[in-house]
């Protein structure tokens, strides 16, 4: 019997990743993102770039630190000393995405430093999380003396007319007028603020891919990224749909019915039907 000794594929070492939400590695799976870029990449040697990190924040830990010390000084040293921060001159560079990346420039965008964030707060035992906030990734720590919440483009607290302000532009509008008559505070603000599962956190990072390269009509380069949210995300159709789109933009007619036929047995009554009905016969004639 001949073992297949090849190499695991990008995509297969990053389902073997995400295959089940125990013990989910964010940052091992966040890491792999770049080898769509890179396939050689060593994504152990960005782990231990983070691990790296960790050791110099702990070198600055008095043994007796609580918990509020501990955050503070991995503030200091993450955004202050080792000069992490948002990568303003170019927002929207796919780079912004990869860890690697991240770690070499230290500039990125909220959920990529995030994650790194995460990494280093979890690992000094502290009770950090992401928060899908709209429009801006956030981050959230429990300490004994309450929750805080921070920005992870720079580290400082958000307190809660801040918090609120951000979500503003992302209210319904029809609930505006009852928010004025209500206290506008914790309840409604506080449905934003809960813990952002580490799957969606990776979905949340993937998609802003996604967006960046439909943006740029990089069909070669988005198709990578729906084969990833596939696989994270198998059953949420709307990314079956949009991948066998983009395989129709390269004219990949086969995988392109495959999946839009997919998308219409599970979703056989939705707003798109009518119209991908009629691509899925327009590509049937090719």
């Amino acid at each position: 019997m001949l073992l297949n000794l090849s190499p695991p594929t990008p995509l297969s070492y990053f389902a073997s990743l995400v295959q089940s939400d125990e013990h989910f590695p964010l940052l091992e799976a966040a890491a792999s993102l770049a080898q769509d870029e890179e396939p050689t990449l060593d994504v152990q040697h960005v782990l231990d770039d983070v691990e790296r990190l960790l050791r110099r924040v702990q070198a600055r830990l008095p043994e007796d630190a609580d918990d509020l010390t501990q955050l503070a000084i991995l503030t200091q040293v993450f955004y202050q000393d080792l000069g992490f921060g948002v990568n303003a001159n170019d927002y929207y560079a796919p780079e912004n995405s990869y860890l690697n990346e991240v770690l070499r420039t230290r500039r990125g965008i909220p959920i990529s430093l995030a994650i790194v964030w995460l990494e280093l707060a979890q690992a000094l035992g502290l009770q950090a999380q992401g928060i899908s906030f709209p429009g801006h990734f956030l981050v959230k720590v429990s300490l004994e003396g309450g929750l805080v919440v921070l920005d992870p483009l720079t580290g400082k607290s958000l307190g809660l007319d801040n918090l609120s302000e951000r979500l503003s532009p992302y209210r319904d509008p029809a609930d505006r007028s009852v928010a004025a008559d209500l206290d506008e505070g914790e309840t409604p603000l506080g449905l934003y603020l809960q813990a952002c599962p580490e799957r969606d956190i990776l979905a949340r990072m993937l998609r802003n891919l996604k967006e960046i390269f439909r943006s740029q009509e990089d069909w070669p380069r988005m198709l990578q990224v729906m084969d990833r949210l596939v696989v994270l995300l198998p059953k949420y159709w709307a990314e079956r749909r949009d991948r066998g789109l983009v395989h129709a933009e390269l004219g990949h007619v086969h995988e392109a019915l495959q999946d839009l036929r997919l998308y219409l047995e599970a979703v056989p009554s939705g707003p798109d039907t009518v119209a991908l009905r009629n691509r899925v016969s327009e590509l049937s004639e090719l």
